[in-house]
């Protein structure tokens, strides 16, 4: 091999290597003898190496992103399916059920039982023991009268016995038990076809919604109609919550009428001049009462350096390398939405203000809370208001409410 060829290999693989090694050439001592241009020259190529390494990662939680939504791997929208699923089966029995008061129990009941065990199933674990056996012992005091008198009561029409159900004492639930996953030690039966079994219906990813009976990081808030002040009508997402520390969210739906150069311009604001140069299209939203000089980041582009997943699809943060993307043309500037301020709870407070009525409490889909983040808009949507929005989503006496209470629109005048 010729020297020429031998030194370009060599030289090829130490910058290979100093990519793959960001470190290396960013904190590796140089020698004292080196001369002045030379170390200006190593620190020109330490800092593109650096850039290149974030791009790599940035480029690599981008895609992260696009596989999970590709893969459908939402557990959200997998709760979503489940609670869907769950209003269907009641409006079917409801139609032959007089007693309208019971099955809307039952109904809240079940959408209960399903946010505990997908929010926090790890915690049921050691309460199932007594319980397991405890239902046992009812099934085997059951008398055969009560058998005869059920399955009188439910015995199925002409059209719907070649369905299967309830014929020899299957349910829709029976299989052929040949390496069962219900065979799960930690999983009752029920726990473990909620886990196992597809969801039988389908909703729009693009605009879904549905109650909680909990707060979670990711879940929304959305004021009461009697809410008055700076939160009439809004939408709260929440970044953090713990019931020892507090909670912390930001408004989402308070579109300020200006890009991000203009409302810095105008009002009191500390933001780095880069930024808002790099964002100076980027929409601003009212975010809240705290820290109005302050501003944070909502967008979809992923979990970039310096940000954080509030939920699958849903970042915030991650300001400078979003940056780097916009000066590389990977994103838009209005795909980020630049929140001014933010809702803060001291421990207990938003409890409280739920068990009041202040706040309903929600899960929707990913493009619901991106709406000023550049999420798309479809024809359903309705594009200037997210409160009456995800209220209609939610269905039943929220969209009532959405349709008696909605017609200010998301933006308004503050108070």
């Amino acid at each position: 091999m010729s020297p020429n060829i031998s030194s370009y290999l060599t030289a090829s693989a130490l910058v290979l290597l100093a990519i793959d090694t960001p470190s290396a050439t960013a904190f590796a001592p140089q020698p004292a003898k080196i001369a002045k241009t030379s170390q200006s020259h190593h620190h020109r190529r330490s800092s593109s190496l650096t850039h290149l390494h974030e791009s790599k990662d940035n480029d690599r939680a981008r895609m992260e992103k696009s596989w999970e939504h590709m893969m459908g791997s939402d557990w959200r929208e997998f709760r979503a399916k489940l609670v869907a699923q769950e209003h269907q089966s009641d409006a079917m029995v409801g139609g032959n059920n007089k007693n309208s008061a019971k099955q809307t129990s039952t109904s809240s009941k079940k959408e209960e039982k399903i946010g505990n065990f997908i929010s926090g199933a790890i915690s049921s674990i050691f309460s199932k023991g007594e319980s397991s056996k405890e239902k046992e012992r009812e099934e085997e005091t059951v008398s055969p009268t009560v058998v005869k008198e059920d399955l009188k009561n439910s015995s199925p029409s002409a059209s719907d016995i070649f369905d299967g159900v309830d014929v020899g004492g299957a349910t829709k639930f029976s299989k052929i038990q040949i390496n069962s996953p219900c065979d799960d030690p930690f999983m009752d039966e029920e726990e473990c076809h909620i886990v196992y079994d597809e969801p039988q219906v389908k909703i729009d990813s693009h605009r879904w919604a549905h109650p909680l009976y909990h707060v979670e990081p990711g879940c929304i808030l959305i004021a009461n109609e009697k809410l008055g002040g700076v939160f009439h009508q809004t939408v709260v997402l929440i970044i953090d919550h713990n019931e020892s520390a507090g909670s912390t969210g930001m408004v989402i739906n308070r579109p300020f009428p200006g890009n991000l150069i203009k409302i810095a311009s105008e009002t009191e604001s500390n933001i780095d001049l880069s930024l808002k140069m790099a964002f100076s299209k980027a929409p601003v939203s009212y975010g809240g009462p705290v820290m109005q000089d302050q501003f944070s980041t909502l967008h979809g582009f992923g979990e970039v350096m310096g940000s954080k997943k509030v939920c699958p699809g849903v970042f915030v943060g991650g300001s400078s390398q979003l940056m780097q993307e916009v000066r590389r043309n990977h994103l838009h500037p209005t795909e980020v939405l630049f929140v001014k301020g933010h809702a803060a709870w001291v421990p207990g407070q938003l409890t409280r203000e739920i068990e009041k009525g202040v706040w309903y409490i929600a899960a929707a889909s990913a493009d619901l809370i991106l709406r000023y983040a550049g999420a798309p808009v479809s024809k359903d949507d309705n594009a200037s208001d997210l409160w009456a929005d995800v209220l209609s989503c939610m269905g039943e006496k929220y969209e009532d409410i959405a349709t008696t209470h909605s017609g200010r629109g998301d933006e308004r005048m503050l108070p």
